[in-house]
């Protein structure tokens, strides 16, 4: 699978723009605050309905207009090209189609062109709440499942409605618990899917990230991921009983699988409080590449690789191997952000792969070679 044509209309700091990819590897070169990762940020719009950085789409369109397009056409195993447009517009609900025809629910579209984007902001995935790791993991396990992303989003639904609950029975004096008690039974079914699911999930999943991690850092210490769950101690109906006095002091939901969390573990000790930088980068590019080998393996098709800014995150070394990777067919499409030209020319000269070079200037693409 690969992005041949991208077109941006008023998308962020870019007034128009369109662009052939090679179906290897796209480079975008310029000085930062070009507008190099705000391509990236188009492609993943492309693959999952929002913005890898801003989730109020209405922000992204680009000052003094009206509306942002954003539009691609992507090639699948060989079969007809598939066109997907994201429109936007102000105080308006988005669009989003493929071939021309609207999808009845967005989330139709979650898992048709997968996409991974490997970030500076990855960090945060090591050193901010849990809410940021649930989101990482949903995302993963949705491109594949839907039903556990319609059990995520039913979940949600019935969340929002009991906080709501909670807070008129605060301003109330006065609590239903008989009314508390049906939203509960009704999440208890999507509530233990997602538990078992996530739990299941990281079986197959951790392994593949031991050997990312072991590759990109080059040795062998030891890394783990342990899922934290209340659900461990009780059942979803049994937690949410104990936790409701507590709900009512703080008019919210306390319990329940919304406050999973994911430990990243190095040599036993969270990598949070206890690994260098470099390990919490190899850690966060590892999960991210961890994420590419699962999906591919569960569509059977290679996702879009996007790096932002790679030669942060890895030595020369290390992006040389993964060139090579791509050159091996490992990967398939990838794109690449940096702000030197010269590295990146010195990159390919090593190896023979087909690859396209795109200056980027102040909102504006130039090709190069």
């Amino acid at each position: 699978m690969y992005l041949n044509t991208l077109k941006i209309i008023n998308f962020k700091n870019y007034e128009e723009q369109e662009m052939a990819f090679s179906d290897k590897i796209n480079c975008f070169v310029g000085n930062n605050g070009a507008g190099k990762t705000n391509l990236l940020d188009a492609i993943y719009y492309l693959s999952f309905t929002k913005s890898y950085f801003n989730s109020i789409d209405q922000q992204n369109i680009r000052h003094g207009e009206s509306f942002f397009a954003i539009h691609g056409t992507f090639h699948r195993n060989g079969n007809l090209p598939n066109q997907v447009s994201c429109i936007q517009k102000a105080g308006v609900k988005k669009q989003f189609r493929i071939n021309q025809k609207d999808y009845d629910r967005i989330s139709d579209h979650i898992g048709l062109f997968p996409c991974v984007m490997v970030s500076p902001y990855d960090r945060d995935l090591i050193n901010e709440g849990s809410d940021i790791r649930r989101k990482f993991i949903d995302a993963v396990i949705s491109q594949f499942d839907k039903q556990y992303l319609e059990n995520l989003i039913h979940y949600n639904r019935l969340l929002e409605q009991r906080n709501g609950l909670l807070k008129l029975f605060a301003e109330r004096r006065q609590a239903d618990r008989g009314l508390l008690s049906l939203i509960d039974e009704q999440m208890m079914a999507p509530a233990t899917n997602i538990s078992d699911k996530r739990k299941a999930f990281l079986e197959g999943f951790a392994p593949i990230f031991r050997h990312y991690f072991e590759f990109i850092s080059g040795g062998a210490e030891d890394v783990s991921i342990e899922y934290e769950s209340q659900l461990t101690a009780g059942s979803y109906l049994a937690i949410t009983e104990e936790a409701f006095a507590r709900d009512q002091a703080l008019r919210y939901s306390s319990a329940g699988i919304h406050k999973d969390d994911f430990i990243f573990n190095l040599a036993g000790y969270p990598v949070k409080k206890f690994g260098s930088q470099g390990q919490q980068k190899s850690f966060a590019v590892a999960l991210k590449l961890a994420q590419f080998d699962f999906t591919r393996d569960l569509t059977g098709f290679k996702p879009i690789l996007l790096f932002d800014d790679i030669f942060d995150k890895l030595d020369p070394g290390r992006v040389q191997q993964i060139i090579q990777l791509v050159d091996n067919d490992s990967f398939g499409q990838v794109f690449i952000t940096d702000t030197d030209p010269e590295r990146i020319k010195n990159t390919f000269e090593k190896v023979a792969i087909n690859h396209r070079v795109f200056g980027i200037a102040e909102g504006k693409v130039d090709f190069k070679y």
